[in-house]
């Protein structure tokens, strides 16, 4: 005698086979999107780390200008636009798309508000801004 209610239990059916793969699926595009955030999130990183580098370059240009004079006094804003021109055109515009809107200003004293600005091209092309502020010593 052949029990037919064990012979409907083997295997799989083509329907279940089916839903097994769209299930996969939908979790393999929840993997690929949470790959797709870490690496925007890598590049803004990045982007920030460069534009840390290149304040702490216009703070060292700020110093090698004041070493440059004769007497501990703030610098002027001659001075100021000579270090900003300079810091502009040496290439990090390179690494910073829209670096060139970046700037230096005088703050209080000899206080300087170093301005970091970029294009984020790959995120929308919205500009970027990291702020930096630096002492220097003098009257």
């Amino acid at each position: 005698m052949v029990n037919y209610h064990s012979v409907r239990q083997k295997g799989f059916t083509l329907i279940e086979a089916l839903v097994a793969l769209l299930v996969l699926s939908i979790g393999l595009l929840g993997v690929a999107a949470m790959q797709l955030n870490a690496l925007q999130g890598a590049h803004a990183a990045y982007q920030r780390s460069i534009a840390s580098l290149a304040a702490q370059d216009a703070q060292e240009r700020l110093w090698a200008e004041l070493a440059a004079k004769d007497a501990l006094e703030c610098l002027n804003s001659g001075e100021v636009s000579s270090v900003l021109s300079g810091w502009i055109g040496s290439g990090w515009s390179e690494f910073l798309p829209g670096f060139t809107q970046s700037s230096i200003s005088p703050a209080s004293g000899c206080e300087f508000s170093i301005n970091v600005r970029w294009e984020d091209r790959r995120f929308g092309g919205d500009f970027e801004n990291f702020s930096y502020m630096v002492r220097l010593p003098g009257e």
